[in-house]
């Protein structure tokens, strides 16, 4: 999606250590219009699929899966937690994940109430490098018996092999911008042709 790579090269920080800062616009300060305009796309890429409800994680996906939602028929979102709260009742499916960002591992919780069998779901992340978000996540859908019809990701380091195992293992993965190379002491960005 050019307009995305467009944003990511003009907003975008690249740190070193495989770190590309993208707040101004994605996982802090959010761009509705640039949201929803993601969420369209990924409702053309997604077109021929069921979709019952998006599935994303808290924080940094939920605003991007909430506009998404809309371009879906308004279908539910539901976003796993990733700490526990007295509001947390019944039921839980738990997964553990690693998290790259903030160097630790913790878990992730959805209420069995809001995933139900059968149902069929579309995950939708802001980033992809690892997978271990992904995974956490899938985990949940397979214990929910829920089918998983797709992976929709804003952007994703193709340069790290999360994309690929995640292929690998059979799983629609449509990536909006997925990051070839980045060098942080130019300052400068690559990216894959996306479909």
């Amino acid at each position: 999606m050019k307009l995305l790579e467009d944003r990511i090269r003009r907003d975008g920080t690249i740190k070193a250590g495989n770190v590309l800062k993208v707040d101004a616009f994605l996982n802090h300060q959010c761009d509705v219009a640039l949201f929803n305009q993601m969420g369209a796309e990924w409702a053309r890429l997604f077109a021929e699929r069921q979709i019952d409800k998006i599935v994303t994680i808290e924080a940094s996906g939920i605003g991007i899966a909430c506009i998404t939602a809309q371009h879906f028929g308004n279908v539910p979102v539901v976003f796993a937690k990733k700490t526990q709260s007295i509001n947390l009742d019944g039921d839980q499916y738990v997964s553990s994940i690693y998290s790259f960002t903030k160097q630790r591992e913790y878990p992730v919780i959805v209420a069995k109430r809001f995933l139900s069998p059968g149902e069929h779901v579309l995950l939708i992340d802001d980033f992809l490098a690892n997978g271990n978000a992904l995974h956490g996540l899938i985990d949940i859908c397979q214990h929910a018996q829920v089918t998983i019809e797709g992976i929709g990701i804003a952007i994703e380091k193709g340069f790290q092999e999360g994309g690929q195992k995640l292929r690998a293992e059979g799983y629609d993965i449509k990536s909006l911008a997925i990051v070839k190379s980045m060098d942080p002491e130019q300052g400068s960005i690559e990216f894959e042709p996306c479909e």
